[in-house]
């Protein structure tokens, strides 16, 4: 999107350099890689980055301005606006992108689930016949959301879907700032991060931060923290859930079942037919979150359903991988937390397969209670697989977990690292057998899937 100058100039703040020099419209880029002509480059900072180091080079490269916190930095020549910090400047556009948006903007944000319900959403648009454009896979911080947010066009009519992550205390209140949604997902509130957020009641206040600006809130019903908050939100929820989860009174609500979806309103309950093959009931809360999200946002679940939609998850997700002549494999192992392996594995125990093999790797962040929680996951891969690998940091924690729940000690194996259990597969895991990849992106289980395929 190309901003004004003048506005950019006024939601900046900065000192500008060479200001007969700067272009009429600001479009920013932070690469100069793939920076265009007349583009603005930006200079952000990062742990093992620094932009500042590339600003002749976009200069170079054609960009006809810059964004710095370095006036140094600018060469000689070049049209300039120094602020305070990049990253901020870099927010305070993407604001003024939002703000020239003409479709709805939709938040999804939550422990577990963002990514899938991001995914299904955006399909539930499309199958109703709405344009909509979505964060690109895991792009949920202030880097991200803005990027995003600055990409797409000037009075934009299609719905924005913007993932939003926090891995610190408050951190989505610069994204809600920024992003100012219409409506507001919260997938759930479980354990990710404690360790850095600093306690569930945080982690707590850290996501009900969504609804900060005053979005339509969609929650699920399933969600201790959502049912015990509502009550002070500014308006009704719509809520999602599955099965036998209903709202109270007259809520809205979105319920997936396996060949239905009921769509309730007011006590009027619609059963509307889909037969509904994702993995897992957590899956299905997810798409009962989208489906509950653009109902919110205007479209009704019959409009979705009529078009009978395949929905896929995405990559990483329960993701199935044939193996030559060896088993079959489910990489679940973008990211772990331990409501998420819990959910996984209970999907995994109702695969049918000649064995099922669980291989799991340690989940992070998770603080003081982390032994307890790998204990748990651990005995919940004993209920579900025949064979449990277990390996990373709490190893022990997940066998003393599979133990305890009474897994055969000759059935509980350890590996040291990806290439034990790749050598530890190869030689066990045959052709029928199932094996589930399970763990923290930290641990690199993909590694495992490329040894298998190999």
């Amino acid at each position: 999107m190309r901003l004004p100058t003048n506005d950019a100039l006024a939601a900046l703040g900065g000192t500008v350099v060479n200001r007969d020099r700067l272009p009429g419209t600001i479009a920013v880029s932070t690469d100069t890689r793939a920076i265009r002509p007349s583009e603005t480059f930006l200079a952000l900072r990062g742990e093992r980055f620094d932009g500042h180091a590339f600003v002749a080079a976009a200069a170079a490269n054609g960009a006809s301005a810059a964004i710095v916190d370095d006036a140094a930095a600018l060469p000689e020549g070049l049209a300039g606006i120094v602020v305070a910090d990049t990253l901020a400047a870099y927010l305070a556009l993407a604001t003024l992108a939002r703000a020239r948006l003409r479709g709805t903007v939709v938040a999804i944000s939550g422990s577990t689930g963002k990514t899938t319900t991001k995914a299904f959403l955006r399909q539930a648009f499309e199958a109703a016949g709405h344009a909509a454009a979505a964060t690109p896979e895991n792009e949920n911080n202030e880097i991200g959301v803005a990027k995003f947010l600055l990409a797409l066009d000037d009075a934009d009519p299609r719905v924005a879907i913007v993932e939003m992550g926090a891995r610190k205390y408050r951190d989505l209140e610069p994204l809600i700032a920024a992003a100012r949604p219409d409506v507001a997902v919260l997938t759930n509130v479980g354990e990710a991060h404690l360790e850095i957020v600093g306690g569930r009641e945080r982690l707590a206040d850290t996501k009900w931060g969504l609804f900060d600006a005053g979005a339509q809130a969609v929650l699920g019903l399933a969600d201790a923290v959502s049912r015990e908050r509502a009550s002070g939100l500014a308006s009704a929820p719509v809520w999602f859930g599955i099965d036998a989860e209903r709202p109270e009174g007259d809520a809205r609500a979105v319920v997936v079942r396996h060949d239905d979806v009921l769509a309730i309103e007011a006590g009027v309950v619609r059963a509307l037919p889909m037969h509904v093959d994702v993995p897992g009931d957590h899956n299905r809360r997810n798409l009962a979150a989208a489906l509950a999200a653009a109902w919110a946002a205007g479209v009704d679940p019959a409009a979705v359903t009529a078009a009978k939609p395949q929905f896929a998850l995405p990559d990483g997700r329960y993701e199935r991988v044939r193996t030559p002549g060896g088993p079959d494999v489910i990489y679940d192992a973008y990211n772990a937390s331990m409501s998420g392996a819990l959910a996984t594995l209970a999907a995994f125990a109702r695969e049918r397969a000649g064995r099922r093999i669980a291989v799991l790797g340690s989940m992070a962040e998770l603080g003081a209670e982390a032994p307890e929680m790998h204990e748990r996951v651990g005995a919940a891969a004993a209920a579900a697989a025949d064979i449990v690998l277990v390996g990373g940091d709490h190893a022990g924690s997940l066998a003393a977990g599979a133990l305890g729940a009474g897994i055969a000690p000759a059935s509980l194996v350890t590996y040291a690292s990806n290439d034990e259990a790749i050598a530890w597969l190869r030689a066990h895991a045959h052709a029928g057998d199932l094996v589930l990849l399970k763990g923290s992106r930290m641990y690199r289980m993909e590694q495992i899937v490329a040894g298998l395929r190999a």
